[in-house]
């Protein structure tokens, strides 16, 4: 049926969906940001990171979230060079047609070349969000922060020879990275690890979690029968769910 303003619809664009690399209609109209991070294939996770923090700072700084979907091209051609991966080779020629339209049309807002607009964004967001965050922020804030700097580091470096790189940035970079165990993510929770314990555990609210994980005074305690072996040492919750009923009875698992 024809429309009835009398233009043509605009054809679907073609999107990956990140589960299982299959394509499917998307209307053309969609927000970039949604299809830029979609799109990335399984083989390469790294790539849907560096555009999701082009996405993110997209509103700020168009110029650097143009280098970081640069950067990101780079990273895919690298990772793969043959595009022999499923969906790759789609994903490089989105990057590559997105990246030719923006290149002349984005300026830089803080410098001339790219070289310093990117050195400068990445003093300014570090200050901003890493440096004042450390007793404003939340743990959670805080570890989008840091991702998003890390990626921010790598493309500069890219970017930027290491020659050009100034003393201020140099210095941020070394503080980043010797915090980089605080603001990593933890499937588990390493409650009883040997040594020098991880700075997570150090957090107030996770140090209240693991006392009241630990209180099991008021509980009763397991019977060890002959020949059974129940374990006696209730260090926890877990250790005193264990041993009534046999939870997560797989030491790896804690």
């Amino acid at each position: 049926m024809a429309s009835s303003s009398g233009t043509k619809p605009s054809p679907p664009v073609r999107r990956m969906s990140k589960a299982h690399g299959m394509m499917f209609d998307l209307p053309s109209n969609i927000g970039n940001s949604v299809v830029d991070s979609d799109m990335v294939p399984s083989s390469l996770p790294s790539i849907a990171l560096i555009l999701r923090v082009a996405n993110e700072i997209q509103d700020d700084n168009p110029r650097v979230a143009h280098l970081c979907r640069v950067y990101a091209l780079k990273e895919a051609d690298r990772m793969d060079p043959a595009s022999s991966g499923r969906g790759v080779r789609q994903l490089k020629t989105y990057l590559s047609t997105k990246i030719e339209e923006e290149k002349d049309e984005i300026k830089c807002q803080l410098a001339r070349t790219d070289e310093t607009e990117i050195q400068l964004y990445y003093q300014i967001f570090y200050e901003k969000n890493i440096k004042e965050g450390q007793d404003t922020k939340q743990p959670e804030e805080m570890a989008k922060f840091y991702q998003i700097a890390m990626v921010l580091r790598d493309v500069l470096k890219t970017v930027l020879p290491s020659s050009q790189v100034d003393y201020k940035t140099v210095k941020y970079v070394k503080e980043l990275e010797s915090r980089k165990e605080q603001y990593e993510h933890y499937n588990i929770l390493p409650l009883y690890a040997v040594g020098i314990k991880p700075p997570i555990m150090k957090l107030p609210e996770i140090t209240v979690a693991f006392q009241v994980i630990r209180n099991v005074e008021n509980l009763p305690m397991p019977i060890a029968h002959s020949g059974s072996d129940v374990n006696l040492y209730v260090n926890d919750i877990f250790d005193w769910l264990l041993s009534l009923y046999g939870f997560q009875n797989h030491q790896g698992n804690r």
